[in-house]
């Protein structure tokens, strides 16, 4: 029986040939690993009667969308699978099985377990400790030559354990460097997605800097530093001081006050903090869809701010009061966006109850930490003219000075280190994520009223700007 795999670019064809014990593939998005992967581990099944090979993911969904659903098409009439156990069966005897690994509860599946060749997919995004652990299985009394296969982004809770063994090749002394070799792999290389996704590269072209030299081009020491390099709080040198008019200038975020158009819609965000700082921030989004951040409350529990000790209640009732008074506000149909954790009531009544009480609505945001850093960066990202999806009132102060001094986690390195002041940046994430954007959009130009001057806002931003 012919089995057609398709055909392989160079890249995929050294996978394919490689017989290393520890083989890692990739390196950078859209190489092609997902496809090298299943056309590895059919090879390996079909040749070597009785072997066995397994995939393993973080969850079972993906599982299910990367491997088997394209492998039962791609296997039909060839290999017959048990979705009881998981599993192919070839007719020489070989099983290709499939695992996941999204907590430490499920390294029990793998328990006395033992394999002769394991794939790791889309590896980085595994503990580094559950990967050394499920790796123990790679055993057997057969005389197949045991190996581990990894595909690869930078990025990721073990990109520090790949790049040392992969990239840097710094090896302790029960690691043979002999033993490890590392297929670098771009999107470029995928000739199959480039014919028939070309605008896959452009989205990979329109990434914020450092994912961008991650993503795209494969590099592994980007993620260290400030985590939102992007945002600007005056103009790019390169550029000038621009100005639209008295409100707006181009090339920075930070812009003066106006007062806000009756028909752009209004949102609240709110991240609650107890023995750590809430954050609620106001923000108008235009006709354009350009977001801007307007108002601010910002506090701590269990510390007094300007004589006010922040309780729950009184947070929200100090959000009410702001509401039912402030120009911007007062009148106007108010979306709320929280973090979904206040609707715990496991201890008592929950905080969005509490929210209701006072009079103030939320529904739950969408809390994925890196495709909301994502849009937050999508909506920093300047277009051509020097235009970008999000700008912040100068009287924002608490957002201003906090923005720029949060950095990049060293352990999952993609993602922000909460042991900063993030509370703002969680809220702003949460409002970026309700109005979410494509990263190839055509930024337009944002429509201001021309109405309000700047001397009549003065009395209005010291009352109502920052709390």
């Amino acid at each position: 029986m012919n089995l057609d795999l398709g055909k392989a670019s160079k890249k995929q064809w050294q996978f394919l040939k490689d017989t290393h014990r520890h083989v890692a593939y990739g390196g950078a998005r859209g190489g092609g690993k997902s496809w090298a992967v299943r056309a590895k581990a059919i090879l390996l099944c079909c040749k070597h009667p009785g072997i066995k090979c397994i995939i393993i993911r973080r969850t079972y969904k993906e599982l299910m969308n990367n491997h088997i659903d394209p492998l039962r098409k791609m296997l039909n009439g060839v290999a017959k699978y048990n979705g009881t156990d998981k599993m192919f069966k070839f007719p020489n005897g070989s099983t290709l099985a499939f695992g996941y690994c999204y907590t430490d509860a499920d390294l029990g599946q793998y328990q006395g377990a033992e394999y002769d060749v394991i794939f790791f997919d889309e590896a980085g995004q595994l503990q580094e400790r559950w990967i050394k652990e499920i790796n123990v299985c790679v055993r057997g009394v057969n005389l197949f030559p045991k190996r581990s296969y990894y595909t690869l982004n930078p990025g990721g809770p073990s990109h520090a354990y790949f790049k040392r063994l992969f990239i840097d090749r710094q090896f302790k002394a029960d690691e043979n460097p002999d033993d490890y070799s590392f297929i670098q792999a771009l999107v470029q290389d995928n000739d199959a997605l480039m014919e028939t996704q070309p605008e896959y590269l452009r989205e990979l072209e329109n990434l914020p800097p450092k994912l961008r030299e991650a993503w795209l081009y494969g590099k592994w020491d980007v993620f260290s530093g400030q985590f939102f390099e992007d945002f600007r709080t005056e103009p790019d040198p390169d550029h000038g001081d621009i100005f639209v008019n008295k409100q707006l200038r181009k090339w920075t975020h930070v812009i003066e006050p106006f007062d806000i158009p009756r028909g752009w819609n209004i949102y609240r965000s709110y991240d609650w903090g107890y023995a750590k700082p809430f954050s609620c921030g106001w923000y108008a989004v235009d006709y354009d869809g350009v977001i801007y951040r307007i108002l601010e409350l910002y506090g701590c529990t269990e510390t007094p701010n300007e004589g006010v000790k922040w309780t729950t209640e009184r947070q929200f009732s100090e959000i009410k009061r702001i509401e039912d008074e402030h120009p911007w506000l007062k009148g106007k149909a108010i979306t709320g966006v929280a973090d979904p954790s206040i609707w715990d009531a496991s201890k008592g009544e929950s905080v969005a109850d509490t929210a209701m009480r006072c009079g103030v609505v939320f529904t739950p945001g969408d809390n994925a930490r890196l495709q909301g850093w994502m849009q937050c960066h999508y909506r920093l990202s300047f277009d051509d003219e020097g235009f970008p999806m999000f700008y912040v009132f100068s009287s924002c102060e608490q957002f201003i000075r906090t923005i720029p001094t949060l950095i990049y986690d060293e352990r999952k390195v993609e993602d922000l280190d909460t042991d900063g002041e993030d509370h703002i940046a969680d809220e702003w994430r949460y409002m970026c994520m309700s109005r979410p954007l494509t990263p190839n959009r055509e930024v337009k130009k944002p429509t201001l009223p021309m109405s309000d001057p700047l001397n009549q806002l003065s009395k209005k931003v010291a009352k109502y700007g920052s709390y």
